[in-house]
């Protein structure tokens, strides 16, 4: 009976070193992507530098006495396992061996609060910004507002989203808010996270050292889709930046009569300008088509589309507005390239069509909303994200053809 029971533990010993090796060395392997956006051991930033400074030598240390515990667990796991044979002598009861384990662990711990405490203070400091930028969370997606800062060519507020743009070398100052539940930024190049709660304003600090786009993620639990919202942070060089500026405050143009794209602003007329709004778009009457969000969406907000196709993503960053062979060309530009190729926009030649007419089909259907899709209207008569509109082809046709137009 005794073997027979050891026979069993023998068995199921060697499955749980099993499954807790794969566990082990998938977790490991994962690490070892050779694409990853969204590592936080390439700092592209003086604060995402701090922050690796910081984490390199606790990590390694970290590691040593990771080592140090697992080899004495092991060690231990094979000398003294059960053979039958009597309990060990105990230790228990031996001050100065518990003293030591204890002063140990604690001074190693108050060494790196030290360093930690002066890092944190560091990454909170504000008073050096010199840009200011509004950023907004709600599902499922981030709104950007800067303010006139004459300083940087902005004379006139610019609202956008899925994409902050950025001057590198600059101390960028973001102001952080919610318009629903507890959202929270992290561009892990260009710096660590902080919560964006509704009803109180948060402070981040970003600056990033060349031109490049940076990948980053809610990680705060807020939703379906929240492993859907996304964001990216376009750092241009001064002078590519003033260009960016200089576009986003450009005049409207609309199409020419006569086009698909015209007939599209008709579309967008009917459709779309009750949530979405673009600065500069007239009715057949000459006033101003101006979006009412707040009478529909939940939120009270919709992503402002002016410019659109100046941005890269749509769809709070979940989808591409460009082609992959495009995308990749913006994405892997030299640092001397990212501008000239961020600021050519969409071109009908590199528009991702297929995405797009997607989520002008159904977009509920492309981005979980609600677990129930009957639910996407809330009991106060509005909607959670963008409704299925039951658009036909033709319409999705003409919307197409004019977004294209939004530069």
């Amino acid at each position: 009976m005794r073997a027979s029971i050891a026979s069993v533990r023998g068995v199921l010993n060697k499955r749980c070193a099993a499954v807790v090796s794969s566990v082990g060395f998938t977790a490991l392997f994962t690490g070892c992507a050779s694409n990853a956006p969204q590592d936080t051991w390439q700092p592209k930033g003086p604060n995402a530098e701090l922050i690796d400074d910081l984490q390199q030598p606790v990590f390694a240390v970290a590691g040593v006495i990771g080592l140090i515990v697992a080899s004495a667990v092991i060690y231990t796991m094979i000398k003294y396992r059960d053979r039958g044979q009597p309990i060990p002598e105990q230790i228990h009861g031996k001050p100065a061996l518990e003293v030591t384990l204890t002063i140990i662990p604690a001074l190693i711990l108050a060494v790196v609060a030290v360093f930690t405490f002066g890092a944190i203070f560091k990454l909170a400091k504000t008073d050096d910004t010199e840009m200011i930028i509004n950023v907004t969370g709600q599902q499922w997606w981030w709104e950007y507002d800067y303010p006139v800062q004459n300083e940087f060519g902005i004379n006139q507020p610019i609202i956008t989203s899925g994409q902050l743009v950025m001057p590198i070398g600059t101390k960028v100052l973001l102001r952080e808010t919610s318009r629903d539940v507890i959202h929270s930024y992290w561009i892990p190049a260009l710096n660590g996270k902080r919560d964006a709660v509704p009803g109180r304003v948060h402070t981040l600090r970003l600056e990033a050292d060349e031109p490049g786009i940076y990948a980053g993620q809610c990680t705060e639990f807020c939703g379906l889709s929240h492993a859907n919202m996304r964001m990216e942070a376009v750092a241009l060089s001064k002078e590519d930046f003033a260009k960016w500026v200089a576009n986003q405050q450009a005049p409207y143009v609309a199409p020419a009569v006569g086009t698909l794209a015209k007939q599209g602003e008709e579309v967008f007329l009917n459709q779309c300008v009750r949530c979405h709004q673009v600065n500069g778009l007239t009715r057949a009457d000459g006033t101003p088509a101006i979006a009412a969000p707040d009478e529909n969406v939940w939120s009270g907000a919709a992503p402002n589309l002016s410019h659109l196709m100046t941005r890269n993503t749509f769809a709070g960053a979940m989808f591409d507005l460009l082609s992959k062979r495009c995308r990749d060309e913006v994405w892997n530009a030299p640092s001397d390239m990212v501008g000239a190729r961020y600021l050519e926009g969409v071109t009908e030649e590199c528009l991702n069509q297929k995405d797009l007419r997607a989520w002008l089909r159904n977009a509920p259907e492309v981005k979980p909303m609600y677990a129930n899709p009957a639910n996407l209207l809330v009991s106060n008569g509005k909607y959670r994200g963008m409704p299925y509109l039951a658009l036909s082809e033709d319409d999705i046709g003409k919307l197409v053809a004019y977004l294209i137009t939004l530069k």
